[in-house]
């Protein structure tokens, strides 16, 4: 089954970047392909020899790594043939329609809000289309619904753990020795355990969380790069997306089963009504939304979408704040209520506060400490932003640590399919991860080291996660080893300030999912849209607030 997928899903690429391709540039790409992934994929094989003797911990995560596969793969049910989707590709081929797509998105994307603010000091004031891909991706259709099902075992998983402070403490308290940020968020952890567990039975808990994969090429499976648990974005953005996706397809000449192929996306209207279901469930009349917000934010029209949706939908209004002032407006009364500006914040949810930058000094964190004591929805609360760390990513990946938070084991299975090979490094005697770290020095193009940060741009790639093993220290504790994800390359057009520019390009597949709890009773858990960033072959980064990656969409094959 396995080999199987891989051809289906290798021939589909191929064939698509083929007939997109230019016939005066075919024959060097046909040439250099043969010595690529490309051809190695129609024969499934391992990853590179020296993570072979990484067997003991992780072969029961990944086959590649030494053991059996965890699962069989569902077979692909196909919307349309790639032959279907390559005849609308090759009109692409024309200059003009080049052009006249091109400046339709653009026009499109401007109308309907599709948009950033410019990096001026009033980024509201002046804003450029977002950076999108001018048709959709391919992508196996039966991959994306195993994605789409896991959502909700990811969601329990991540609120069971975020649940469990006596597990978040001794998970990162290594991490916390070696990361000032991380242990500040620990530090607030113990602060807030008291008036946490009085008022645990009746607390309400609101989860927006974006569980991000690749397809990994030598095996044909999805395995998950990270979960979000904090400023989770473009779920607006990317929904709009997909819209005027299927706007651009119709131009193209694009059928009813074509155009079907986009899989539906509701993931502006999901994240609203998850807010509106927390601020009903809150119970206070004109309680509002807080969001915290970076100062300078250009990404602020995703978070305008939310709080627009929210207002046509349920009726609550939404403050916007940056920390700093929530430090100076926010008060917290002996009934725990939180009152911003003088309204009462039945939901503060958190667009910020991912980063150090975002704590310029105590005052901040001093805010954030006001509202964990709050009775308010927090999304995340400080438990949750914890829950989502690289290390309880890695952490969980060892045996029997799913099954510890998910008893059922068919959710745990469900989960496990997806996790690539991960490594601690706070024990570098510990054989497990001796032989990982030997492994990514002989090979550092198989392993990506991440440090416990969010937003993009802090990974360590290749020669310089060479040099960082090799410096080693006490300090490589705060970093966690991942096996690197090998995705498939697509040709695809990205559009960026007006200019489109075609590329080899990597595609990241994000499903969100919410969760709206009071106490031990879940009034909401279910999928809420998915996400697809695109970015050119070469770039290690993938962020598209951040520069590097472009929005886009599924297409079903």
């Amino acid at each position: 089954m396995e080999t199987r997928n891989c051809i289906l899903v290798w021939v589909i690429h191929v064939l698509i970047w083929i007939r997109t391709t230019p016939h005066d540039r075919l024959r060097p790409l046909i040439a250099r392909a043969r010595s690529s992934v490309f051809v190695d994929y129609l024969q499934p094989r391992s990853l590179p020899r020296p993570c072979e003797a990484v067997v003991t911990r992780q072969s029961q995560l990944r086959p590649e790594l030494g053991g059996e596969p965890p699962h069989q793969k569902m077979p692909l049910q196909a919307e349309v043939t790639a032959a279907e989707h390559m005849d609308l590709l090759q009109k692409l081929k024309d200059p003009q329609v080049l052009k006249d797509l091109t400046e339709d998105a653009v026009v499109w994307a401007t109308q309907h809000g599709l948009v950033m603010g410019l990096a001026t000091p009033t980024p509201a004031a002046a804003v450029v289309h977002a950076p999108l891909a001018l048709t959709p991706v391919p992508f196996p259709a039966g991959t994306f619904r195993e994605a789409e099902a896991a959502a909700g075992a990811f969601a329990a998983l991540v609120d069971a753990v975020a649940e469990d402070d006596a597990y978040l403490l001794a998970t990162l308290r290594p991490t916390a020795a070696h990361d000032d940020f991380v242990a500040r968020q620990l530090a607030l952890l113990e602060a807030t355990a008291g008036p946490r567990a009085a008022h645990r039975g009746s607390q309400g808990v609101l989860a927006h969380l974006r569980s991000d994969y690749m397809l990994h090429t030598p095996t044909g499976s999805l395995l998950q790069v990270e979960i979000n648990t904090i400023g989770v974005s473009f779920a607006c953005l990317g929904g709009l997306t997909a819209r005027l996706h299927g706007h651009l397809l119709g131009r193209l000449g694009a059928g009813a089963a074509e155009r079907a192929a986009l899989p539906p996306n509701d993931a502006l209207d999901q994240l609203a009504d998850a807010l509106g279901a927390a601020a009903q469930a809150y119970g206070v009349e004109g309680a509002v939304v807080v969001m915290v917000v970076q100062p300078g934010e250009r990404n602020l029209y995703d978070q305008q979408w939310a709080q627009t949706r929210l207002w046509e939908r349920h009726g609550v209004r939404t403050l916007r704040r940056t920390l700093s002032e929530l430090a100076r407006d926010a008060e917290l009364g002996a009934d725990r209520r939180l009152r911003v500006g003088g309204a009462v914040a039945a939901v503060v949810y958190f667009r910020a506060g991912y980063v150090p930058e975002d704590y310029s000094g105590e005052a901040e964190w001093a805010a954030r400490e006001r509202v964990e004591r709050s009775d308010a929805f927090k999304c995340p609360s400080v438990a949750y932003q914890l829950a989502g760390a690289k290390k309880v990513q890695q952490d969980l990946a060892r045996p029997g640590q799913v099954e510890r938070f998910l008893p059922d084991a068919a959710q745990a299975a469900l989960v496990r399919r997806f996790f690539a090979g991960l490594w601690g490094l706070e024990d570098l005697a510990d054989p497990d991860t001796a032989a990982a770290v030997g492994a990514a020095l002989r090979d550092p193009g198989a392993f990506v080291l991440k440090p416990q940060r969010e937003g993009g741009g802090h990974n360590l790639y290749g020669a310089e996660l060479r040099a960082r093993l090799e410096r080693g220290g006490p300090g490589l504790g705060a970093y966690v080893l991942m096996q690197r994800i090998l995705p498939p390359i697509n040709r695809s057009v990205m559009v960026r300030g007006g200019e489109a520019v075609e590329a080899d390009t990597l595609s990241e597949l994000g499903i969100f999912s919410v969760l709206v709890r009071r106490g031990g009773e879940v009034l909401v858990s279910r999928g809420a849209g998915h996400l697809v960033r695109t970015k050119a072959a070469e770039s290690d980064e993938g962020g598209v607030a951040a520069g590097y990656g472009v929005l886009d969409s599924p297409f079903l094959v």
